[in-house]
Parts: C-alpha cells; sequence; structure tokens
C-alpha cells in the first residue's frame, strides 16, 4: 500500500506530468497518421527517454502507446483509414457518423470508450500484476526455458495469418539472438569481426529499424500520399447524458474483454477491437443498425482495444513475455533503464513500477482531456503528405539510433534491420514474432543450460515440476489454436452455405 501510495505521490510530480501530457499528444499524432503505428512511435522515443530517470522513461513510453492507441480512431473515424489496424472496427460505424454529420459525437464516443478502456486495465494491472509476480517467484532454469518457448510460439502462432510463417520469423529472431557473447562460456558468436556486437545486438536501433526505417522504405515505394482532406468535424465533441448510459455498459464489457486478450500474448488490439465490436451487437436490439452509425459500434472496440494496453503490461512487467510488438519494445526500455521484469520489480523496484502504474492512469486522463478538447487540431495531422513524413521518421531514425551508445555501428545496424524488416513486410513475415525472439532467445538458451549443467546433462530434469508441465500443455495448445480455428471457420462457413 506504501508503494501506492508513493507511485501516485511521484506520478504527479510536474516533470512527470508534463512527460505525460506531451507523450500523449505525439502518441496521438502518430496514430492519427494512417501507415504509422504505436510500435514505431515508441520505438523513436526510446533514446529520447534514455537519459530520463526510469520512472519518467516508463511514462512517457505508456503515453506514446496508449496515445497512438487511440488517435487510430480520429482517422478511422473521419477518413475511413483507420491510422493503426486496431483501429479498423471503429471505421465500420465511426465513418457512416461522419457522413451523417455526427463526426464530433463518434470522436467523443471515441474518446470516452478509449478512456474507460484504459481506466478498466489500470485496474487489472495494480490487481493482477503482483499475483503473477509471486508466481514467477517460483520459476527456476527449467521453468523459465518453457516459458519461453510457450512466448515463442503463442506470439508465432496466433498474430500470424500463416502459423509457419509466424514460425520462421520466430526462428530468424532465434538466431539473431545468438549474436554476441556465450552467455555460459563467454566466447564470441557471429560478430563479424566487430567488437561493437560482443553485447549482441544493440536492442534499440534494431528495433528502430524493423519498425521505423523500414516503414520509411514502404512509404517511398509507393506514389507518394498527398495529403487527404479530412472530413470537418461540424458539430460539438460531445455526447448527452443518455448517450452515455448507452455506450456505458458496452464500453465496460468491451473493456474487460480487451483486458483479457491484452494478457494472451500474441492477440493484440486487432483481435480486441473486432470483438469488441461483435460484442456491441448485444446492447443493440436492432442488430441492422450496425455499420450505419451508431455509437455502441464506435465505443465497443474503442474501448477493447485501448484495454489491451494495460492488459499486454501485465505478463511483459511479471513475465518478461511481451504480450505485442509495442511491449516488446517497451520491455526494451526496462532493460535500458536497468530494470529487469519479474518479482524484483515488484520489491526492490517497487515504488518505480507503482509510479509506472500511477503514471498510466494520468496518461489515460491527459488522453480523455486532449481528446475532447483538442481533437479538432489532431485532426488536422490526416493532411500531411508523405513527402514531409519520410524525411522527419528517416533523420529522427537516424538520430535515435546513434544517441544511445554514440556508435556508428548501431546507425548501419539499423539500417540492415530497416531493409531486413521491408521484406518482411513485403513477405507477410511477422516483425512482433522476431522481436520477441530476440528477447526470449537468450533467456530460454541459458535455462535450459542451466538445467543441463545442475543435473548433469540429464534431459528429464526440463520435465520436473509441475509449472513445467502446464508451460508446456499451454504451448502445445496455442500452436494447435490456429489450426482449430481455421477448421471451426471452415465448418461454420458450410453451415451459413446451406453445405
Amino acid at each position: 500500500m506504501d508503494n501506492v501510495l508513493y507511485g501516485f505521490m511521484a506520478a504527479f510530480q510536474i516533470t512527470n506530468l508534463i512527460a505525460a501530457l506531451l507523450s500523449v499528444g505525439v502518441g496521438i499524432v502518430v496514430g492519427s497518421l494512417p501507415g504509422l503505428s504505436a510500435a514505431m512511435g515508441v520505438a523513436l522515443l526510446i533514446p529520447i527517454t534514455f537519459g530520463m530517470p526510469a520512472e519518467t522513461a516508463l511514462i512517457a513510453l505508456a503515453g506514446v502507446y496508449c496515445g497512438a492507441m487511440y488517435g487510430g480512431s480520429i482517422s478511422a473515424i473521419l477518413l475511413h483509414t483507420p491510422g493503426t489496424s486496431s483501429a479498423a472496427a471503429t471505421a465500420i460505424d465511426g465513418y457512416p457518423m461522419t457522413l451523417k454529420g455526427e463526426a464530433g459525437k463518434a470522436l467523443a464516443t471515441a474518446t470516452i470508450a478509449s478512456f474507460t478502456g484504459g481506466m478498466v486495465s489500470s485496474v487489472a494491472l495494480y490487481t493482477i500484476s503482483p499475483i503473477l509476480a509471486t508466481l514467477a517467484l517460483k520459476f527456476g532454469p527449467a521453468e523459465y526455458f518453457w516459458l519461453s518457448i510457450f512466448g515463442l510460439t503463442i506470439i508465432a502462432g496466433v498474430s500470424s495469418k500463416s502459423m509457419l510463417k509466424g514460425l520462421i520469423s520466430g526462428a530468424l529472431g532465434l538466431v539473431l539472438s545468438t549474436i554476441g557473447m556465450d552467455p555460459m562460456l563467454g566466447v564470441p558468436r557471429f560478430i563479424f569481426g566487430s567488437n561493437a556486437l560482443l553485447r549482441g545486438l544493440p536492442f534499440t536501433a534494431t528495433l528502430i529499424g524493423l519498425f521505423s526505417m523500414s516503414q520509411v522504405l514502404l512509404l517511398a515505394e509507393k506514389h507518394l500520399r498527398k495529403g487527404v482532406q479530412a472530413k470537418e468535424v461540424k458539430d460539438k465533441v460531445h455526447i448527452d447524458k443518455d448517450e452515455l448510459k448507452r455506450i456505458t455498459p458496452v464500453s465496460l464489457w468491451s473493456a474487460a474483454i480487451g483486458t483479457v486478450v491484452g494478457i494472451l500474448p500474441g492477440a493484440g488490439g486487432t483481435i480486441a477491437s473486432f470483438i469488441g465490436y461483435n460484442e456491441s451487437k448485444r446492447f443493440v436490439k436492432d442488430k441492422s443498425l450496425h455499420g450505419t452509425g451508431i455509437i455502441e459500434g464506435v465505443a465497443g472496440p474503442e474501448a477493447a482495444n485501448n484495454a489491451v494496453t494495460g492488459g499486454s503490461l501485465i505478463p511483459t512487467l511479471t513475465l518478461g513475455i511481451p504480450g505485442n510488438s509495442v511491449t516488446a519494445i517497451l520491455l526494451g526500455g526496462l532493460v535500458i533503464q536497468g530494470l529487469r521484469p519479474g518479482p524484483d520489480l515488484f520489491t526492490i523496484h517497487g515504488q518505480t513500477t507503482y509510479t509506472f502504474f500511477a503514471g498510466f492512469v494520468v496518461v489515460n486522463i491527459f488522453m480523455l482531456m486532449l481528446g475532447l478538447f483538442a481533437v479538432r487540431y489532431f485532426a488536422k495531422v490526416s493532411k500531411v503528405q508523405d513527402s514531409i513524413l519520410i524525411p522527419i521518421i528517416f533523420t529522427l531514425s537516424v538520430i535515435g539510433s546513434y544517441a544511445i551508445s554514440n556508435n556508428f555501428t548501431d546507425v548501419y545496424v539499423m539500417f540492415i534491420f530497416g531493409i531486413i524488416g521491408y521484406f518482411v513486410k513485403k513477405l507477410n513475415l511477422n516483425s512482433a514474432a522476431i522481436v520477441l525472439a530476440l528477447i526470449l532467445g537468450p533467456i530460454g538458451e541459458t535455462g535450459l543450460r542451466r538445467t543441463l549443467i545442475m543435473n548433469k546433462g540429464n534431459y528429464l530434469a526440463l520435465f520436473n515440476s509441475t509449472i513445467s508441465w502446464v508451460l508446456i500443455s499451454i504451448a502445445v495448445l496455442s500452436l494447435l489454436t490456429p489450426a482449430i480455428m481455421a477448421i471451426f471457420n471452415k465448418r461454420k462457413g458450410k453451415i451459413e452455405n446451406g453445405d
């Protein structure tokens, strides 16, 4: 309880408040620009936060994350072009509302629902995280090995359209994670004659390359997009009391679902938003109204995808298993600040962790304020042309890669991974699986080798504990889930077609 109170006191310090406000604003801008992503925004911000106190840095990263998840709804509603993939479901009813002259009402609904989702997930952060962290105390080397296997299988199997491509992505990440010094023997591996790689791939430069520079290449490949004329917000950004009552139950229900989806590694905001949209139909008597422009159809997906933000942080902070690509990058930010996920975050670093939790609440409050009172100005961001966007992202990528270590090798690595990231996206592979494998690879390798050393090479030691068997079971289940869902969808299609 003392840490909780300390967290709120620290979060309301002027420096942290400014960091929260500015980062939310930056996140909304990034999210509202079609083609950009929350992952890209967080990756570019990490170098800037390097010199900040840990609490301020984490709050700033959370601000960009939450802001970008909400910002995607702005272009989805006004342009019918989701700023982020998780806002795709919002466009289904959001854009028809704009065509009816209710853009302000749609934006207000998205803002309030997003705030609801964020706050519900923050409650889960406070309640579920300490329990999982306590469970993590029972993990030994064997359990950490199976935990890494579980993380790899679920991100590769669930978050990719093709399980094979997801597994290939994970395998590529595992190969890349072996670059550097052998963790047990201290022997250099695959450093290509560069002493700069003895510590492994520079994580921030790698992330910036995969998520930011690759986007520059993709944007440059296309015909430069001219600024799109967004629909004007002619009505007030406001909903009345009756409309608030209508969206409250759907927002709370979708937020709860989104939190659970966020806790599951690999599911992500896109899945949560479509589940939230589907669940919103429960709260409307006439189902045919969905898709014609109703506030429930906006509230459901927005509450769900913004609840993913807090939910995805739970396994990231407690077990070191990022729920998606954004939390994988956030995990890198934790490591840069000298913090490692697990029980220590809630004991030794308890004050920092609970300041971050309180900052997460503050971030969502600022998101609500900016969404209700400044969304008209953020809507103008969608008019920015690619010819302006490309050099800005390119410059920030180069500066950010160099800034961490003042080493040009990091810049070269960033460019190399920009090219890799470009082909990853062109081939429909999974960037999130690559990043996750980079993080989990060393954990799994160290766990395996320590277990074998402690048990004189006896592989059966990997199967001695109940926790190990639980992790093995859910890893197998996660691999089978895509195949099971494919069979289910195929049968459902046959039934619907009357076959």
